[in-house]
């Protein structure tokens, strides 16, 4: 496993646990949209991504990062991968913090949207040969961002998943690998036009409806 890799996992796990066990530092750190907004501490953009809400929570974000990191650093390099998952992470939580800029008191934690922005520069570069949850890459980023995209917009009281943060990062993964791999891109773009269809019809809702922010 390349190094960094490891050391983020290590830092998040450590981090995590400290959290788990600590609440001021829990409270201090998580990502608050009261807390960036009105005193300014954007520090908790990128904390967050290093608090878990437990040790089930932790362990299936830093399982799907271990499964995933192969494939981007194979195509995108170590430097490629840093960018990738800070930039997934912070584009993640500023989603975030724009759809949810009028709810003072929503708060997030956890590194997922990071992790989709790993798992979805993977697909994004070979759509049909990863798979995941034995679907192919494709289909499964399809059903991904239809499940989130209809969760956004229809919120469920038993929900806690931060599905903008999930969406946000993916979403940069994927332009990232476009950007990086215009050729390879074109090659999928059926794949890639098929599962952006959720996100354009999200564009739609929150830009032309205004249902959401």
């Amino acid at each position: 496993m390349n190094p960094i890799v490891l050391f983020i996992i290590a830092i998040t796990c450590i981090i995590s646990y400290v959290g788990m066990n600590n609440v001021n530092i829990f409270e201090k750190y998580k990502f608050n949209v009261s807390a960036i907004n009105s005193r300014k501490e954007y520090v908790r953009l990128i904390s967050s991504a290093f608090l878990h809400a437990d040790f089930m929570h932790l362990f299936f974000n830093m399982l799907s990062l271990y499964f995933f990191q192969g494939a981007v650093t194979m195509y995108f390099g170590t430097i490629g991968f840093i960018i990738i998952y800070f930039g997934s992470l912070l584009l993640g939580n500023l989603f975030s913090l724009m759809i949810y800029k009028n709810q003072p008191w929503y708060s997030a934690i956890g590194a997922s949207g990071a992790v989709s922005g790993i798992i979805f520069a993977s697909i994004a570069m070979a759509p049909n040969e990863i798979s995941v949850n034995f679907l192919p890459g494709w289909i499964f980023g399809t059903l991904y961002f239809g499940y989130s995209v209809y969760m956004m917009l229809n919120p469920k009281q038993w929900d806690n998943l931060g599905h903008s943060a999930h969406l946000g990062g993916a979403f940069f993964g994927l332009v990232y690998s476009i950007v990086m791999h215009p050729q390879l891109a074109l090659s999928n773009l059926y794949f890639l036009a098929v599962m952006s269809l959720p996100l354009v019809y999200l564009a739609y809702q929150i830009f032309v409806k205004k249902k959401i922010g």
